[in-house]
């Protein structure tokens, strides 16, 4: 069993930690807990790791954040991974900083990373993991916000949230995703 990983992000280190990037850093905190490097290959920062039987294959697109889905495509082609096995990390302004939504399914709901998968893929149907970066931001000043790094009084619960989240990707591609929405949604 093969579970294909991708967090979502910017290259580049003025993208490094912004909210825009939290789906790298969470990727990052899993290589780290299963002491993988990420390798820059094709369109991709990749590394794997076995975890139960399980073969977690960690991707960080190199194609900057509006054009994710030709490196999803690319690597669930090249790794032979099915869609029901993919799990997008991302930000989301509509949720609350720190809250953790995974979902079967859906909408891009205005996040072009997210919608450039779904035009790559033709479909809709993967799974997401979605991180509250909330909507703290004046009228105008969305870019600026989600391409901010976190405030210091943030960082503790980012901190404790990545954390969360690592365990849910694990969850994901052991127990399934009904069970881990059953577990970790709405907590």
């Amino acid at each position: 069993m093969k579970y294909l990983i991708v967090g979502l992000g910017n290259i580049g280190k003025e993208y490094e930690h912004t909210r825009h990037n939290i789906g790298f850093d969470i990727l990052d905190r899993l290589a780290e807990e299963f002491k993988v490097s990420f390798e820059t290959e094709r369109l991709a920062s990749i590394c794997r790791f076995r975890h139960k039987s399980r073969t977690f294959v960690l991707i960080k697109p190199t194609t900057y954040m509006n054009l994710s889905g030709k490196a999803v495509k690319y690597w669930m082609t090249a790794e032979k991974i099915s869609i029901d096995k993919i799990l997008i990390v991302t930000d989301d302004l509509a949720l609350d900083i720190g809250s953790l939504r995974m979902r079967q399914k859906g909408s891009h709901g205005s996040h072009n990373g997210l919608e450039n998968i779904i035009q790559a893929l033709g479909q809709n149907n993967f799974a997401r993991l979605r991180f509250g970066i909330g909507n703290e931001f004046s009228k105008g000043r969305q870019v600026d916000f989600v391409l901010g790094n976190w405030k210091a009084s943030e960082q503790p619960i980012i901190d404790e949230k990545i954390q969360i989240a690592t365990e849910m990707i694990k969850s994901f591609g052991t127990i399934g995703i009904q069970r881990t929405m059953n577990l970790y949604n709405n907590k």
